[in-house]
């Protein structure tokens, strides 16, 4: 479980092919003795699990951690186009006494969603962001929304396009500050908006 507050940008180093997975190993700025073998982290989104910890040399990102990504995580998310120099968000999984700062992330991707404009000013950003058909009854305006792991306010809807606006400390310290019209993002719908649905099926 996460609040989708990232904690982190991390880069990955490398991606291996092993038959049905894809191995990537990510350098973050995690202490290397914080991650226990089996870890959660949400990696730009995706919930993945730590299957190996070490460290290399430098100050910068000098932890490293592999993952292991399974068919159906490279289907449904981004997983499947990074690759050495990729940068990522990341956030470790809540603890209980954790500040619940964002909204309540499980780190399960619905799909896919594609940027389609960016307007600047006054050192914020807002996104246009366009949705698959199947989610877009989960998007509310004001209510919450996980976009490549970070939990924002959804500040407009227009069909299958909304719109949110990140200020100028969340684009400081997130891969948003360099994403432009066309970049692909992981999204995962609020989890109330997704069992009021469930709910109002089965009611119907």
């Amino acid at each position: 479980m996460f609040t989708g507050l990232i904690s982190d940008v991390g880069e990955v180093l490398s991606v291996e092919k092993r038959g049905e997975l894809t191995r990537l190993r990510i350098a973050c700025n995690y202490e290397a003795a914080s991650i226990a073998l089996g870890a959660s982290i949400a990696c730009s989104g995706p919930c993945l699990t730590a299957v190996e910890i070490g460290t290399r040399g430098g100050d910068n990102r000098s932890t490293w951690f592999d993952v292991d990504a399974a068919a159906e995580t490279l289907a449904r998310t981004t997983v499947g186009t990074w690759k050495p120099g990729t940068h990522i968000n990341l956030e470790r999984s809540l603890k209980i006494g954790d500040e619940l700062g964002g909204h309540i992330v499980t780190g399960h991707v619905d799909g896919i969603a594609e940027i389609m404009e960016t307007r600047a000013f006054d050192g914020m950003c807002r996104f246009d962001i366009r949705v698959p058909k199947g989610i877009k009854h989960f998007i509310a305006e004001k209510g919450s929304v996980s976009l490549d792991g970070t939990s924002l306010t959804v500040n407009s809807v227009d069909d299958d396009v909304f719109s949110v606006l990140l200020i100028p400390h969340t684009l400081a310290v997130t891969t948003w500050g360099a994403r432009k019209a066309g970049d692909k993002l992981n999204i995962e719908v609020d989890l109330m908006a997704r069992y009021a649905a469930r709910l109002t099926e089965a009611r119907d």
